[in-house]
């Protein structure tokens, strides 16, 4: 993996602003009114994923970043399971659910492969750079 200068250029960030964007087209739907915690919840947790991933990344550090990741993955499986009550509900059929579920999961699958690359660097770091 090469260096990365700013958090736009982590490819799980790019997906999960993507993914953040439709979670929020999605709960501008009239169904949502009968729900509108789940709206709540679903653009937080659309929207964490995304910024805990740039979050972590500016705090400058990999064991902060690598923290700041498995936050994000939570978020990533939070969605998930709302997606499961959006489906339930009728809200949204089976082709829908299954294509924002598959970019939920390649994000979080991209996020594990960003936290296992950072477990093994011996790079601490941006903020360590000059310790």
């Amino acid at each position: 993996m090469g260096t990365l200068d700013k958090f736009e250029d982590i490819e799980a960030w790019k997906l999960a602003r993507v993914l953040s964007n439709e979670i929020f087209n999605l709960t501008k739907k009239d169904f949502f009114d009968e729900d509108k915690k789940l709206k709540y919840q679903m653009n937080g947790s659309s929207g964490s994923m995304m910024d805990n991933i740039a979050e972590g990344f500016g705090r400058g550090g990999n064991k902060e970043f690598s923290q700041f990741l498995w936050i994000s993955k939570g978020s990533t499986a939070e969605l998930k399971s709302q997606l499961y009550r959006c489906l339930d509900r009728n809200w949204i059929d089976s082709d829908y659910f299954n294509n924002l579920y598959n970019q939920a999961d390649t994000i979080e699958k991209m996020i594990s492969g960003l936290f296992s690359y950072l477990s093994k660097s011996d790079n601490k770091g941006r903020k360590y750079k000059n310790r």
